[in-house]
């Protein structure tokens, strides 16, 4: 891995550790960061937990259980000192990727996981009547045509030049009219 094709936008990772070790794992990582002062470098680091509801004896028992136990996710960006930095940190055995490169998770799958991106709420539908409040296309009006949840944007029927045109924007410059 080369300094050159650094991407320079944190990204989550999903580093493997040994069984048991996720927490002391985050807390070296942590410590490491602080001390190397590497704050732009590193900007989450996870242990995913979920609360377990027990019941014994009848009573109720909430204990939080890793939700995936031999793994940390961190969001970071990767460059040689960062990617050395995880790699040797103790209880760490590697970066979940292929070979030497550690591969991002998509949002697709942070999604999955339920953390990170702030979910956005429409109060429009496929079919209903827009106004388009910002960008290039501002004050058109038209009919939405399609909406991508995952790119969080909206296709939109406007009427241009005497015929019906789509054009993408982004959700939020959308409004129901």
């Amino acid at each position: 891995m080369s300094q050159e094709n650094a991407d320079l936008k944190p990204r989550w990772y999903v580093v493997h550790t040994y069984s048991g070790y996720e927490n002391k794992v985050k807390t070296d990582l942590e410590k490491t960061v602080k001390n190397r002062e590497l704050e732009d470098f590193f900007f989450e680091i996870v242990v995913p937990m979920e609360e377990q509801i027990e019941i014994k004896d009848g009573k109720k028992k909430t204990n939080l259980k890793k939700v995936f136990p031999g793994y940390v996710l961190v969001k970071m960006i990767v460059t040689e000192a960062t990617w050395y930095i995880v790699r040797n940190t103790r209880g760490v055995t590697g970066f979940v990727g292929s070979g030497t490169d550690p591969i991002p998770l998509t949002e697709a799958e942070i999604r999955k996981m339920g953390f990170e991106l702030p979910s956005v709420t429409i109060d429009y539908d496929v079919g209903d009547s827009v106004s388009i409040i910002d960008g290039s296309f501002e004050n058109f009006v038209g009919t939405v045509q399609e909406i991508n949840k995952d790119k969080k944007k909206v296709k939109v029927l406007v009427s241009m030049f005497g015929r019906e045109t789509p054009v993408e924007v982004d959700f939020s410059q959308v409004q129901k009219v």
